[in-house]
């Protein structure tokens, strides 16, 4: 998650508070994904960031999860993501996911 952000969901994260913020994620790696998802929840693991040491544990999902899958339009989730999920591995996604979710989100 590159610098700029990570300043936003810090930012969205004091005006709204933590509990009321929900990352949802699209990287098409589940490494990338849990990368991006330990940097919201546990901090910034490169310790380059704003969130470097921040441990916000919010709630994060990739776009393709079948938990969040379920709130879209089924027209534009079609139109917009069905396509890459054709070349995702979506279990190992979320698999990452749920690891980090488990770990470390506190809300």
């Amino acid at each position: 998650m590159d610098l700029e952000n990570q300043k936003r969901v810090k930012e969205l994260s004091e005006q709204y508070g933590p509990e009321n913020i929900v990352v949802l994620l699209g990287a098409a790696e589940a490494e990338a994904s849990g990368l991006a998802a330990e940097t919201v929840t546990a901090g910034d693991p490169t310790f380059a960031g704003p969130l470097t040491g921040v441990q916000l544990g919010l709630q994060t999902y990739h776009v393709c999860e079948e938990i969040v899958k379920a709130e879209y339009d089924s027209a534009v989730y079609d139109e917009q993501v069905s396509m890459m999920e054709m070349v995702l591995d979506i279990d190992e996604i979320t698999s990452e996911m749920k690891g980090i979710r488990d770990q470390y989100c506190k809300f």
